[in-house]
């Protein structure tokens, strides 16, 4: 209790720093400009350090909506901040400069005139009226695009059309359309008409089949339970197909006993088979159509930095033979580590996790996001062709869903459709 009372104490003195610094820098701006910026100001500053009394000390706080407004608080004042410092603190520069030349200037002037007091020897240098203006406005724009991310960005679902061209395809499955989402994190919904809605536009793309990518909820099973009638509205006729992804373990839990956690995986599988979702844990599926088949294959979460649940080679087992094969798996660091290497003949794998950050810029050809320094595969399609000159393909999905920060810039949550194709 100790250490999060110090860390809680260091938090906050850095804050009020912040705080301070640029407040005091807003007092010299015309009325006009002032009274709302300090307002503004203000009101993130008390709400970020109450955030923070409220995170740091009641660890019972389990609503998962709850903490991540809290955090995006903490984080937009931050950012207000940060962004208007920048300003302020290129006046400082300015200002520091603008004092050595006078002291330099003055100190000749005192020489030729002695009669000089020594205030008019080193006047007061005044701050840039423009650059503080600049400050202020500068700090509004972090806090329209939170805004923005919040109450469009979270749940402004965009439908993503990809072609499949696979040379092994069985005829009878040209034309298979799959619908494929990942991270709902449930936990985290605060908008439920706008949930349903994002079902609501996968099912008017009739897909033949669907995929769900991992990670239902962010913690626990229980967020799901509200949630259960609409995601039960996913059919397809060839099937939903499902995985874990990192978060439905529990791992990031103080459970009281392991029993408890055990429970909680029980119960969140049990979600899967309440929505009527076929839960791949490290299995396959043979899906038969007019005398010709492909393969499912669904892997336990297995990451490069995260958790390693899954066994491929045991999910693997029985498809050998199919002529397609196409894999579920949570972490697209998996398609480097073991798919590649090790199952050269698996043709497509279907991943999410990293929701591209929930953060980025998207304009034609350009992608970019913070992401992208943390995976090498973070959004979108990859195809690599390997030793025995067979072009694997991995799909990342940006995610349906969102965690931590409750919305997204520039990276809108996801619905995937593809087509698979005979070359």
């Amino acid at each position: 209790m100790l250490s999060r009372l110090m860390v809680l104490l260091l938090i906050v003195v850095l804050f009020f720093g912040v705080d301070y610094y640029v407040y005091h820098a807003l007092r010299t701006l015309p009325e006009s400009f002032r009274r709302p910026a300090q307002w503004i100001s203000l009101f993130f500053s008390i709400g970020s350090i109450v955030s923070l009394l409220l995170f740091f000390l009641i660890p019972g706080l389990q609503g998962s909506v709850m903490r991540n407004f809290l955090m995006t608080m903490v984080f937009t004042n931050l950012l207000i901040k940060l962004v208007a410092g920048i300003f302020v603190l290129l006046d400082d520069i300015i200002r520091l400069g603008k004092w050595v030349v006078s002291k330099f200037t003055s100190s000749d002037a005192t020489a030729q005139a002695p009669t000089t007091s020594p205030q008019d020897a080193a006047p007061v240098i005044p701050r840039s009226e423009f650059l503080i203006k600049a400050a202020a406005i500068a700090g509004t724009v972090p806090l329209i695009g939170v805004g923005y991310g919040i109450l469009l960005g979270a749940h402004d679902y965009r439908v993503r059309r990809v072609t499949l061209r696979l040379p092994n395809l069985p005829r009878s499955f040209d034309g298979l359309r799959i619908a494929q989402i990942s991270d709902i994190h449930s936990g985290s919904f605060f908008n439920k008409r706008a949930v349903t809605g994002g079902v609501d536009m996968l099912l008017k793309e009739k897909p033949d089949m669907i995929f769900f990518t991992g990670d239902l909820v962010n913690n626990i099973a229980e967020e799901v339970a509200e949630y259960v009638p609409i995601f039960q509205k996913l059919k397809a006729p060839l099937g939903v197909f499902s995985t874990l992804g990192n978060h439905d373990y529990g791992d990031y839990v103080n459970w009281e006993s392991a029993a408890a956690k055990t429970k909680n995986l029980q119960d969140l599988m049990h979600a899967h088979k309440l929505m009527g979702w076929d839960l791949l844990m490290d299995e396959n599926r043979k899906i038969v159509q007019s005398g010709d088949e492909l393969s499912i294959i669904g892997i336990q979460n297995w990451g490069r930095s995260f958790s390693k649940h899954g066994n491929l080679a045991k999910a693997y087992k029985g498809a050998e033979d199919a002529p397609v094969k196409l894999l579920l798996s949570h972490d697209p660091t998996h398609w480097d580590a073991q798919v590649r290497p090790n199952f050269q003949d698996i043709d497509v794998a279907f991943a999410g996790h990293t929701h591209g950050a929930q953060f980025g810029v998207e304009i034609g050809n350009f992608h970019w996001s913070p992401v992208k320094y943390a995976y090498k595969q973070w959004a979108g399609l990859y195809q690599e062709k390997n030793d025995v000159g067979k072009t694997q393909y991995l799909y990342v999905n940006r995610g349906y869903g969102y965690i931590g920060f409750p919305g997204r810039v520039g990276m809108p949550p996801e619905i995937t459709i593809f087509e698979l194709k005979v070359v």
